[in-house]
């Protein structure tokens, strides 16, 4: 594998494997070597299947080779969070006890992915239960920028696995940032979906009511062919929507000219990094340069929302660990440990009180966008903390909220958002923000990405801990 190839679009090396100018099984045992080289100091992986992604590999070249080519994702290597059940794999979610845990059948997310006949290399971590941080017996993935620094929650090892061209592209999850965070944080694309526009049958929930499943990818059509493949509705799951899925690849050039994009200086810049503030503007300008339309709009307030979200993600979070909390109390990390106990003691009174707050809040932000088609703002206010900053942070009251401000928001609303790169700060780290747009406008977030990677170009950046 030449150096370039591992960081290849995941689109184009699917191109290059249908036109059988390489094939899935040498790219496939190429990516498998580099993981077995890098991963030992990266860390992204809990598992590896290298025996069931060579036979995948060879099925998807048979097939190729005899016409029968499935689509974009056809003999391209993937993975996915380690929340995701695979048949006769263990789903550990991030907390060791559950590694005997063996799935029965496959997430929805997985079967889709095998049935547009990618070659899933394996599972990646994430931190415990898929809230803040690692559970104590785990190692938590390295930052491939700068192994000093966050490497993003929840989806830690799906991010560090695509930044370090690990995998060609990777599903996570976000129910607080988790999709956003590791974008951000190893420079990638992160796209949350609508909620309900991708199953969540056969996912391991922290919160059934706030969770999300998107792709992270190096790229905004890597990340439209990936929700092209897992999106839609699914009988197994009845809380996914029924709405017709767009061909987001097809509408993926179709520019911003005329899109009215959002800001509300005020809410997006209040204590926010100067670097993060300048990344954002440049963005306006080049969004602006490319026919778009700069809108200033005022938000509404989001501190109620903020305060709403942990009460009912810990309830949540309770029940979907009931079966093993607190009878098995010891195997949880006191952090996560903490969250469930929290949640355990929301009343009924609270969790409704929590639950009116999330509506008003998707209320005001409907009306929020008759007057805009998108909203652009940071992910986080600071620039990528070091692993002791960040530490700190969790440790510090109000510490979560701080950290949620810019993305919890939108997981109680369930609006689709897209992390984009914006180049490196002055700790090498990488910048981003997110645009957000209205309930399954995905398409229209492909579209407003693919102008900014257009006028960006963030393709050749290479994170130094993965040559």
């Amino acid at each position: 594998m030449n150096s370039d190839m591992p960081y290849m679009s995941l689109v184009d090396i699917g191109k290059l494997i249908a036109k059988q100018k390489i094939s899935s099984l040498e790219i496939t045992t190429a990516m498998l070597d580099r993981i077995e080289r890098l991963d030992p100091k990266l860390k992204s992986y809990v598992t590896v299947l290298a025996a069931n992604a060579k036979t995948d590999a060879r099925r998807a070249d048979k097939e190729i080779a005899n016409g029968k080519r499935r689509g974009p994702l056809h003999g391209v290597p993937v993975s996915v969070k380690d929340l995701c059940d695979m048949k006769g794999q263990a789903t550990t979610a991030g907390i060791p006890m559950f590694s005997n845990a063996i799935a029965d059948r496959d997430a929805t997310v997985v079967r889709k992915l095998r049935d547009a006949g990618a070659v899933i290399l394996g599972k990646l971590h994430l931190t415990e239960g898929a809230l803040a941080q690692h559970h104590p017996d785990i190692i938590p993935p390295i930052n491939p920028w700068a192994g000093n620094r966050w490497s993003g929650a929840s989806s830690s090892g799906t991010g560090v696995s695509v930044a370090a061209g690990l995998t060609y592209g990777a599903l996570g999850s976000d129910t607080g940032g988790s999709i956003r965070f590791p974008a951000s944080c190893n420079g990638l694309v992160g796209l949350k979906p609508t909620w309900s526009r991708v199953s969540r049958y056969g996912v391991f929930p922290l919160s059934q009511t706030l969770d999300h499943i998107g792709p992270l990818t190096r790229s905004v059509g890597d990340a439209a062919a990936m929700l092209q493949t897992i999106a839609g509705r699914d009988p197994n799951d009845p809380t996914s929507a029924s709405s017709a899925v767009p061909d987001y690849l097809a509408a993926l050039n179709q520019g911003v000219k005329g899109i009215r994009i959002g800001i509300d200086r005020k809410y997006a810049f209040a204590s926010v990094d100067p670097a993060i503030k300048a990344s954002i503007e440049r963005a306006l300008r080049a969004l602006k340069a490319a026919g778009a339309i700069v809108v200033p709009f005022k938000m509404p307030p989001i501190e109620p929302a903020l305060r709403a979200w942990g009460p009912i993600c810990s309830t949540d979070a309770a029940l979907a660990h009931a079966a093993t909390y607190p009878a098995k109390k010891h195997g949880y990390g006191p952090v996560f440990r903490g969250f469930l106990e929290g949640g355990r003691a929301v009343t009924g009174l609270e969790y409704g009180h929590a639950e009116i707050t999330r509506r008003e809040l998707r209320g005001a932000m409907e009306s929020v966008f008759q007057t805009i088609d998108l909203m652009i703002k940071p992910v986080y206010a600071k620039l990528n903390p070091t692993l002791s900053a960040y530490a700190a942070m969790c440790a510090k009251e109000g510490g979560l909220d701080d950290l949620v401000r810019f993305t919890a928001p939108d997981d109680m609303t369930g609006a689709p958002t897209i992390t984009l790169p914006a180049g490196l700060d002055k700790n090498g780290s990488p910048l981003s923000f997110q645009i957000v747009g209205r309930h399954f406008e995905e398409a229209l977030l492909f579209r407003a990405g693919r102008a900014w990677e257009k006028a960006a170009d963030w393709s050749t950046l290479r994170p130094p801990l993965a040559p």
